[in-house]
């Protein structure tokens, strides 16, 4: 299936120990960013995001970004 049709973004989300800060996500919606980023964190990195706390963006506006990641 293509990704024309189901279409996915990346998502930054903030981080409390990094004030200013933010971690880098890609999936479908925020909740799917956050099950793709269970993957390949610990349970303590995850802790540290604020789940309700994300910038929405398409990967072309990546480098506008780059400064907030942690």
């Amino acid at each position: 299936m293509s990704s024309f049709q189901n279409p996915h973004f990346m998502y930054l989300f903030a981080l409390k120990s990094k004030p200013g800060k933010r971690k880098l996500a890609y999936g479908k919606s925020p909740e799917d960013a956050l099950e793709i980023l269970s993957f390949r964190m610990s349970q303590a990195e995850m802790d540290d995001l604020i789940r309700e706390d994300f910038i929405k963006i398409h990967q072309r506006q990546m480098q506008e970004y780059v400064h907030l990641m942690g």
